[in-house]
């Protein structure tokens, strides 16, 4: 399958991999070139940075999605491209408004212990990412969602993390332990035995919050809601397996990245989650020339000057672009039905529409592999 018959034929392509591999930059570039193909198309990034959101016309992104003027000065676009930037919090807030009355949301919205969770907790922007990718989709005004998955260290947090999320946010082991406390309310401090007083102060510390009473009051007036935030989680998952979602699997041609990629795309192929193909960023392809096997034995025999110097030049990429190969090949390679697209390491960054442009059209045109 080539990149324009996958954009023309799924719903979902999220782009996921570890943090610096250029996902965000890959995931515009992709929505883009679906609106050149005449799909309305919106792309979901996460804390973008500021030189793309300008690279597609907007001075900021924001939480709201927002019309990008690809139509002005190129009249092959037929579709349209949207964009918006997830904001974490008001997901958040927003799921919880519609898990329960606004009332009860507003208590939990002024506890300090939310706060905690819905900015700063590990697996909250995972999850709010899978939240909002559900929202767009419900929406039902868009063609094709492109979701741009956190900066997380390791690929696999994108999807471990949300199921660690809805595990402490059902709470039990902590909430045995408070049991005490909510019982006795926020004057009863002294009925708590030792053991639970010292795991409470380790929350504490943890969140950051100054009182015991913000980590009970928040999970009194969460319970009964996490029959329903499983729900929400179990519907988004069955999403994410849906045959027209597609995973993109964005990576660097380096062997810790390349070894992520092939793991990480193993994972989700044992988790039935459609994996569309493996793009490898900056990549170096430097093809053999008749007669320049040896380029720095040549240089050597011709001295100094241009040609001796335009030849180490060459002998130099061309080692970086056979080094990868074997990379490619030691990791990739048995990875047989998994379309491959590689980009080139372009000579400026991504500055302007163009530039997202280009990347569309090498994707487009580089054969699979």
């Amino acid at each position: 399958m080539t990149i324009d018959e996958l954009l023309l034929d799924r719903h979902i392509v999220v782009c996921t991999g570890s943090g610096g591999v250029g996902k965000t930059t890959s995931a515009a570039a992709l929505a883009l070139r679906a609106a050149e193909l005449g799909r309305r198309a919106i792309v979901c990034t996460i804390d973008p940075a500021r030189r793309l959101a300008q690279s597609m016309g907007l001075e900021q992104l924001g939480g709201e999605p927002k019309l990008v003027p690809v139509t002005a000065g190129r009249s092959r676009s037929k579709g349209e491209l949207w964009a918006m930037m997830l904001d974490m919090k008001s997901t958040f807030d927003q799921m919880v408004l519609e898990m329960t009355t606004p009332e009860r949301a507003e208590k939990i919205f002024t506890n300090p212990f939310y706060h905690h969770i819905s900015s700063t907790l590990a697996g909250t922007q995972e999850y709010m990412a899978m939240e909002k990718l559900w929202e767009l989709h419900e929406e039902g005004r868009w063609e094709l969602i492109v979701i741009d998955t956190p900066p997380t260290r390791s690929a696999l947090d994108f999807l471990d993390a949300p199921r660690r999320l809805t595990d402490f946010l059902e709470g039990r082991f902590l909430k045995l332990m408070m049991l005490p406390y909510m019982k006795a309310g926020r004057t009863g401090l002294k009925v708590i035995n030792f053991g639970t007083r010292v795991a409470l102060r380790a929350v504490t510390r943890i969140t950051g919050s100054d009182l015991f009473a913000d980590v009970a009051d928040f999970f009194q007036q969460f319970e009964g809601m996490y029959e329903t935030f499983k729900l929400r989680s179990k519907r988004v998952r069955e999403l994410m397996t849906a045959r027209r979602t597609a995973f993109l699997v964005v990576t660097a041609p380096t062997e810790p990245s390349l070894k992520e990629a092939r793991y990480f795309a193993e994972r989700l192929t044992d988790e039935k989650i459609p994996l569309g193909g493996i793009i490898v960023n900056r990549a170096h392809a430097v093809p053999g020339v008749a007669g320049l096997e040896d380029p720095a034995a040549i240089a050597a025999r011709v001295g100094d000057g241009v040609l001796a110097e335009a030849l180490r030049t060459y002998g130099a990429w061309r080692a970086v672009s056979l080094r990868e190969e074997r990379l490619l090949d030691g990791t990739l390679g048995a990875m047989e039905d998994t379309p491959v697209w590689r980009i080139p390491d372009l000579a400026d960054d991504v500055h302007d529409l163009r530039s997202l442009h280009e990347i569309g059209e090498l994707l487009a045109q580089v054969a699979t592999s």
